[in-house]
């Protein structure tokens, strides 16, 4: 119970920090595009950043440290980190997306984002929306045909050709100890589609996250351990216990009731 208060507060303290951030960046009534437009503009342009002495010490999970530090927002992965965060505080579903090589190593990390029902591709490290060459916007299964993607990348300087769509992932599960047991597949069959029926990515961009969604796991088992420990000691030891429930009322009735005078 003390580790979901404390990660719930610091949940709330982070998000509090984002809406503020992107407040000040994004226009609140703006269409979407508009508002992924005025995210990637302030990557591009914004206020000048720090710059860490040791890039390799900071927190590449702490929302403060991918927004403030200008080699951070020079990663595809932090880069999109900082996007994400920024975009779920403006009301927009956003997701992140992998990139895999031949090796099912991540060789790019990119963002989606939910736009008039499609899931269109932004690049953050490259402050980009994907579009073709009349201005529509590109989905990863359009960017997946070679021609298309050569439009869509003509126009940024240096982007290179291996940043395809052929091979994807939302949850790199290779990454596990479990890899040999095929894990990928197993959760397929079990559950089709999970890595994209839930928002991964906030569990694995931001640590408060984590540890508020760890917390609440956590205290639902514990709960669940606690009643069923107590019905079989009822049911089984016959050991009396004390129920902090009548305790309570007892305690209540003591303090706020005036006793009977026969």
């Amino acid at each position: 119970m003390a580790a979901l208060v404390y990660a719930g507060v610091w949940e709330f303290s982070v998000s509090k920090y984002l809406d503020g951030f992107s407040d000040s960046i994004v226009p609140n009534s703006a269409p979407a595009v508009q508002k992924v437009e005025a995210i990637l503009k302030w990557m591009r342009v914004g206020a000048n950043r720090e710059v860490a002495a040791d890039p390799e010490a900071l927190d590449l999970r702490d929302p403060g440290n991918t927004l403030v530090y200008q080699q951070l927002l020079a990663v595809c992965g932090t880069a999109t980190n900082a996007f994400l965060n920024l975009a779920r505080s403006s009301d927009l579903r956003v997701r992140r997306l992998l990139l895999l090589g031949q090796d099912h190593r991540a060789k790019h990390v990119v963002a989606e984002v939910l736009i008039e029902g499609r899931w269109v591709i932004v690049d953050p490290a490259y402050r980009t929306l994907m579009r073709d060459k009349r201005g529509r916007l590109l989905t990863r299964s359009e960017l997946r045909d070679p021609a298309t993607f050569a439009e869509a990348t003509q126009g940024i300087p240096n982007y290179p050709r291996e940043y395809s769509y052929e091979s994807i992932a939302h949850v790199r599960v290779a990454r596990l100890p479990l890899e040999g047991l095929q894990l990928r597949r197993i959760l397929e069959k079990v559950y089709p589609g999970w890595d994209e029926s839930f928002d991964w990515s906030l569990l694995l961009e931001r640590e408060s996250a984590a540890a508020l969604a760890l917390a609440v796991f956590s205290t639902c088992i514990f709960i669940v351990l606690r009643f069923a420990l107590g019905w079989y000691a009822d049911r089984h030891l016959r050991v009396p216990r004390i129920h902090l429930r009548e305790k309570a009322l007892r305690v209540g009735a003591a303090l706020f009731t005036s006793p009977e005078i026969k």
